[in-house]
């Protein structure tokens, strides 16, 4: 079992460490901006793992904020930024946050991003603001990119769909597999954050799986 009082615990202390001394430098203040994100990412995530959601929509909401303030001044192609606010939003229950960051992504680009990582934050907004079909015809290209994460595309392409309970079950079922198998997770948080995202936006659509995991709330 994780401690996750503690691990909440230094990742506040990270976020507050990391607001204090904010560079003026543009380049240094993006990189400093996305590990205050990331801290309070994990911040938010070791509360919902710890049975304290409203601190965990708050250290959330924190996150996604943080992400989109990096984003000004970032190098091209940064999109793990506005997927980072989409998910924090998701997994908060945030939903016209999640709206709203949504806009944002497409507004700055990602609909036009060439990388997958692009067309990811894409399909993410897409999926958010319900416009399904757009959806779907970037996650059918993910699905069978080789630098993208099959069972994710294949996830996303269900969501967009959004009448293949079987389909998506087994997407989301190797998705959380994947995790469980990883030796490594962003900030050292045993987490299945992506599977949380994507289950927001199936409960939408009627389609949330029921999972058990210790990487899971």
């Amino acid at each position: 079992m994780a401690d996750w009082p503690g691990i909440r615990e230094r990742a506040e202390e990270r976020w507050d460490d990391g607001r204090s001394r904010l560079p003026e430098d543009p380049e240094q203040r993006q990189r400093q901006l996305t590990r205050i994100a990331n801290a309070a990412y994990a911040a938010g995530l070791a509360a919902l793992m710890d049975g304290e959601p409203e601190d965990a929509r708050d250290w959330l909401a924190r996150a996604a904020e943080s992400y989109r303030e990096s984003f000004v001044g970032a190098p091209p192609d940064s999109w793990g930024r506005p997927i980072g606010a989409m998910k924090a939003r998701l997994i908060a229950g945030d939903a016209d946050g999640a709206a709203d960051d949504a806009r944002w992504a497409l507004d700055v680009g990602a609909g036009e991003a060439a990388s997958p990582i692009g067309r990811y934050a894409a399909t993410l907004a897409l999926l958010v603001l319900g416009r399904d079909h757009g959806a779907r015809v970037l996650a059918d290209d993910l699905r069978i990119h080789e630098d993208f994460p099959t069972d994710v595309g294949d996830a996303l392409a269900y969501l967009a769909a959004g009448t293949d309970a079987v389909g998506y079950t087994e997407a989301i079922e190797s998705v959380l597999e994947s995790f469980e198998e990883r030796g490594e997770y962003l900030e050292d948080i045993p987490v299945a954050d992506t599977v949380l995202a994507l289950q927001a936006l199936a409960r939408e659509r009627g389609l949330e799986v029921e999972l058990e995991s210790g990487l899971l709330p």
